[in-house]
């Protein structure tokens, strides 16, 4: 039986993705789920993330979902591989950001030698080493995690005197692995709202890469290759918001990701 695209996140980053995802393809329907109540993810061990992510997931297959897309790096990182291989029932598929994000950056980098600016969690994971070496085994991957960017971003201080100061900060320290560094990928649904800031900071010739455009073309290219996903599809241009947490704080909050008001309601998982 048909129904909507589930995209999930452990609170509003991932809107930055799914608005990519839904400006591409807006005839599917679509819900969205943000575990905005036990937001971060970042800080938290693989179990918790996995367990978080799992319920969620499954939460979203109740709600008639056949595909969601984990639109949140520390969930792609932590809890995918083993929801993909232990936990899905017949004919649902879950996706993530990560492959999207790592296979095509031999496009971008001219001297093989990439940067990735995340959280701590996925820094730790090691999940876009592994993946962009799996991918392009000549790539140099030099990591480095911003644990306060998330914090700026959400707190709305993107223009802050702080956040210039944060930013400068961490990217220097991600230059001081290697100066040569031509490509940097935001490993972080937040890091794109901070983007005026890092360019400030990053040298002219270097590609910096958000995951929303990246993302919304490869679903776009796999729904294509996968016509029995695709099929499974509902296609009625219906968007679906649900939070874990208060459902009010979450429309408030949504314009600085998704760029315009959204109607939410609460969901218990």
């Amino acid at each position: 039986m048909q129904g909507p695209i589930g995209v999930f996140d452990s609170g509003y980053g991932g809107l930055t993705v799914f608005k990519e995802i839904q400006k591409k393809m807006p005839q599917y329907d679509y819900i969205y789920l943000g575990d905005n109540a036990r937001v971060p993810y970042g800080i938290r061990s693989f179990e918790t993330v996995y367990e978080y992510t799992k319920e969620c997931v499954f939460k979203l297959f109740d709600l008639g979902c056949n595909l969601v897309i984990l639109a949140c790096n520390t969930a792609s990182a932590k809890a995918l591989r083993t929801i993909q291989q232990n936990d899905l029932p017949e004919g649902k598929k879950v996706l993530g950001v990560i492959r999207p994000t790592t296979e095509s950056i031999n496009e971008y980098t001219i001297n093989n030698k990439v940067g990735i600016l995340a959280t701590q969690g996925t820094v730790l994971s090691k999940s876009y080493k592994i993946e962009i070496n799996k991918f392009h085994p000549t790539i140099d991957v030099f990591q480095h995690a911003c644990p306060l960017w998330v914090p700026l971003v959400e707190n709305n201080e993107i223009n802050s005197k702080a956040a210039h100061d944060i930013v400068e900060k961490d990217i220097q320290r991600l230059f001081s692995q290697s100066s040569e560094i031509d490509t940097i990928v935001l490993a972080c649904t937040h890091y794109p709202l901070l983007l005026p800031v890092i360019k400030t900071y990053v040298p002219n010739h270097v590609t910096i890469l958000s995951q929303g455009e990246l993302v919304a073309n490869k679903l776009m290219d796999y729904l294509k290759r996968h016509p029995e996903i695709e099929n499974n599809c509902s296609k009625n241009s219906s968007l679906t918001f649900y939070t874990t947490d208060n459902a009010e704080n979450f429309e408030t909050n949504t314009t600085i990701f998704y760029g315009q008001p959204i109607k939410a309601s609460h969901l218990e998982v």
